[in-house]
């Protein structure tokens, strides 16, 4: 048996839950093109016949702005102890500047192996993407370089099957069935966020947080978050149309993790400066 725990890092949006997700073959992870939208480390579970990749997805580097994001950096550096590797995720779209670097600085002094997944090579050409692999490759002393891309799973197979050989010997440390840590209410919480970050824009998605109320066999009630009065207006939308619109796409996978149709039902709320309230972040376990 060999199982491993490995650090995902990178900066924001460069797409590491939606490398967790190709890698683990399952949704563990919500994804959005809004930088932070992990705010939390969420493990993924991969499993084979003799080996187990559980996989830490972790917010992205930032320099924190507030509790919350506060909170999130602090996630981030706590979760290098005790690692077996790295995978240290770039995007092949963006140019491979500072942020990376010091990622790059931070994940290559810890001691383990690493390896770097050039992600969002789809739709690029060849001469890009050998470009970007040059300079990634001056960023440190790497075990492994792969171009993939995680929407496609171009790649994926290949990247999978060189973390595994690096993988120590060792029990599993999740059940076998078990794809995540997450427990089915945070799963919920998380999907109806998602749908709410897909339909909103500007600072919106930033202030919006979903706690749930009832995780019932006939309903699941959820108090969808927000900063101020505006921001509940934008997130409500002209006579219900905005939150109608996010219950409908998340309910088919709401009803897939609780495994029963169920009535969902959101509510809008306001609460003032969430993000900068400690009592409030524990609550919601960020």
């Amino acid at each position: 048996m060999r199982t491993g725990l490995v650090a995902v890092a990178g900066r924001p949006n460069v797409g590491k839950s939606t490398l967790v997700n190709a890698l683990t073959g399952e949704k563990v992870a919500i994804t959005s093109n809004v930088p932070n939208t992990t705010r939390r480390r969420i493990f993924g579970v991969a499993n084979g016949p003799d080996w187990q990749l559980v996989l830490a997805d972790l917010p992205g580097f930032q320099r924190p702005m507030d509790a919350l994001t506060e909170r999130m950096q602090e996630t981030v550096d706590g979760s290098f102890e005790d690692v077996d590797l790295v995978l240290f995720v770039l995007s092949a779209r963006d140019r491979i500047g500072a942020g990376d670097r010091f990622v790059a600085q931070r994940v290559f002094s810890l001691g383990v192996p690493v390896i770097i997944a050039l992600n969002k090579i789809d739709r690029l050409k060849h001469g890009h993407v050998a470009t970007q692999m040059k300079t990634a490759a001056a960023l440190g002393d790497f075990h492994a370089l792969h171009p993939v891309s995680a929407v496609t799973k171009d790649g994926v197979g290949e990247l999978r099957d060189d973390l595994v050989q690096l993988l120590p010997e060792g029990p599993f440390l999740f059940p076998r069935e078990q794809s995540t840590d997450l427990t089915v209410g945070e799963r919920v919480s998380e999907v109806i966020r998602e749908k709410a970050l897909h339909l909103t824009r500007d600072e919106v998605p930033h202030a919006v947080t979903v706690e749930i109320d009832e995780l019932g066999e006939k309903v699941v009630r959820a108090f969808v978050l927000v900063e101020t009065e505006s921001q509940k207006g934008i997130l409500v939308g002209k006579r219900g149309a905005t939150i109608r619109e996010i219950g409908t796409r998340a309910r088919p996978e709401v009803e897939k993790l609780v495994g029963h149709p169920v009535f969902l039902e959101l509510v809008v709320k306001v609460r003032p400066k969430w993000r900068r309230d400690p009592k409030m972040l524990e609550r919601l376990g960020l």
